[in-house]
């Protein structure tokens, strides 16, 4: 069965964008997708901006924009082109298409639209050799299109060990032997519900602030990915990422006693981005400033905190439009 909110190659727009406008899901995120092709469609570009912006001006204008995974190209098995205003402006270059174009398919399953991101048109101006090029950019999140973080993997390690070195980086995991042993946590992952119970005994027993740190990152990861499986599972994982940050006031210097760093903590990145996802703005701005205030100037992974300070500087922006 082919993909329903797909263009075929060669065909132009699809016949549902023709025959008339159809509602697509919006995502929101504040990491760049880079859309490549625009030189094609500079035409396009200009009437959607709709003659608002003379040739000379540099503009800058917010869009929304389509993703359609197209179907046929000889080219490029994985193409996805990007639309605007049903017009197509560029498309994804090759490797990201490659990685995303599964998840933008499941979406559109699941959601039953197409799917759409946010943007910006961007360019003009007068260069010495003729008027500038726009461009597009967009803003998406990866988890939404169910890829990993690329920032914390690694290469093949003991099961007990990637813990730590995805907590702590590769540098600080290896700098000095952990006091601190894992090997319970080892197959939790092969049956989350069981996980479940286990971790939740787990955390009625131990005292020391990093167990119970590494105890609760399980407990959320385990959690979230039952979402689908029981009902109360994110209304589970929303308290307990709350009990893990009412705690970090013991957890924080004990675990610049050991590293002098503080490890990974993502129920800051996964709350913000929950509460982006329903549009409480303030609460998601919450959540980014206080996993920046628990960093501080010593996380272990300070791709952690850039993430948030993007993410904080996105949701201010929401607040005062």
């Amino acid at each position: 069965m082919g993909n329903l909110f797909a263009v075929r190659y060669s065909e132009g727009r699809p016949a549902w964008m023709r025959e008339g406008s159809m509602r697509a899901t919006l995502l929101e995120g504040f990491e760049d997708l880079e859309v490549i092709g625009e030189s094609h469609f500079q035409h396009n570009l200009w009437r959607i901006l709709g003659g608002r912006h003379k040739v000379e001006v540099h503009v800058r204008m917010d869009i929304y924009a389509m993703l359609l995974a197209e179907e046929g190209n000889p080219y490029d098995a994985n193409a996805v082109w990007v639309w605007i205003d049903g017009m197509q402006v560029g498309h994804l270059q090759r490797d990201d298409a490659r990685s995303l174009r599964p998840g933008l398919i499941a979406l559109q399953g699941q959601h039953g639209t197409p799917i759409a991101l946010q943007g910006v048109i961007v360019g003009g101006g007068v260069r010495q050799d003729g008027p500038g090029r726009l461009g597009v950019f967009l803003n998406y999140d990866h988890e939404d299109f169910g890829q990993p973080d690329a920032s914390y993997t690694f290469d093949d390690a003991p099961y007990v060990d990637a813990r730590l070195r995805r907590a702590l980086g590769d540098e600080v995991a290896r700098s000095k032997d952990c006091p601190y042993s894992l090997t319970w946590m080892h197959g939790l992952e092969t049956d989350d519900m069981h996980a479940i119970r286990e971790l939740r005994k787990a955390l009625t027993v131990e005292i020391d602030p990093i167990g119970r740190h590494f105890t609760y990152a399980e407990l959320e990861a385990a959690l979230y990915r039952c979402r689908d499986v029981f009902a109360s599972a994110l209304d589970e994982y929303d308290q307990a990422c709350r009990r893990h940050d009412a705690e970090m006031d013991s957890i924080r210097p004990a675990c610049m006693a050991v590293w002098g760093k503080v490890p990974l903590a993502e129920l800051y990145k996964q709350m913000a981005i929950r509460q982006q996802k329903a549009h409480d703005f303030a609460q998601a701005l919450w959540w980014a400033e206080r996993g920046l205030a628990v960093y501080g100037e010593d996380a272990a992974r300070p791709e952690a905190v850039e993430d948030l300070r993007k993410r904080a500087a996105g949701y201010r922006a929401k607040l005062v439009t």
